[in-house]
């Protein structure tokens, strides 16, 4: 029989490929996003149906899987991928994109496998993979907030696998460092308050480096690529880092005052 993934944020950058790669490998795929009408090209590649799903509205969550299991009869994995980068001072930053940022990366997250785990449960199989980011191993500059989401999702997954192991459920969380995505253009947003002009040198440094390093960077592709493994695996392994630029090492095998200095002369210039 045919499995069935569901993934959120799938119109463009990672969930687009995982959508197309996990198609290519003979699955059937419940591409998930806020305005499917606007990517009717997704819908037109067989074995891809698209489903309207906002994580920010639990509602559109519910119908979304009653929806799914209604033209599929099933799912096997919900990949957590519909996300939201909030970069510059936290100091800059309204309520409206603080709340926007827990919303969309933590609670949304956290809305979506609360759907999925009853019936994963009830079947006694299925894979959630949340998508976290190096940012939630290692924060860098002007990240506060992003990192913030990004380690709650860390924590929250770590104890998840735990609790959902004794019923064959599998968590996975995948650990990207820069990646060349629109996160860096559509979906980028930088906090700036008016009349804050303190921390303008070091920010627009920070993010024309963060430019530079995504335009180099491996595209979704790869990171749909360490998806399907981490699905298809047949393991229990949490974490797939990808592309962190040996960052995760130099923070263990480093003292702290000689990692945080050498992320200072990375990312401060």
């Amino acid at each position: 029989m045919e499995k069935v993934i569901l993934i959120t944020g799938a119109s463009s950058g990672i969930g687009k490929e995982t959508a197309k790669l996990f198609q290519a490998k003979n699955w059937k795929v419940a591409a998930t996003m806020r305005k499917p009408e606007e990517h009717a090209d997704l819908s037109r590649i067989a074995d891809i149906e698209c489903f309207r799903l906002d994580v920010t509205d639990a509602d559109s969550i519910r119908e979304a899987f009653a929806e799914v299991l209604e033209k599929f009869g099933r799912v096997d994995v919900v990949v957590n991928n519909a996300g939201y980068g909030l970069l510059g001072p936290f100091e800059a930053a309204s309520d409206e994109q603080i709340e926007r940022q827990f919303q969309t990366n933590l609670f949304g997250l956290m809305n979506v496998c609360r759907e999925a785990i009853p019936y994963f449960r009830e079947q006694k199989r299925g894979t959630i993979v949340n998508i976290s980011s190096l940012s939630g191993r290692s924060a860098i500059p002007f990240s506060s907030l992003y990192s913030a989401t990004k380690y709650a999702v860390e924590g929250f997954s770590e104890s998840l696998s735990y609790e959902l192991e004794p019923f064959g459920i599998k968590v996975k969380l995948i650990e990207p460092g820069p990646i060349n995505t629109d996160f860096y253009g559509r979906s980028e947003e930088i906090a700036r308050k008016e009349g804050l002009n303190i921390y303008d040198e070091k920010l627009d440094a920070f993010m024309d480096f963060m430019r530079k390093g995504g335009k180099t960077a491996p595209d979704g592709s790869a990171v749909a690529q360490v998806i399907y493994n981490a699905v298809t695996d047949g393991s229990k392994r949490l974490r797939y880092p990808i592309n962190t630029k040996g960052v995760l090492f130099f923070r263990g095998a480093l003292p702290e005052p000689i990692f945080r200095s050498l992320i200072k002369k990375i990312f401060l210039r």
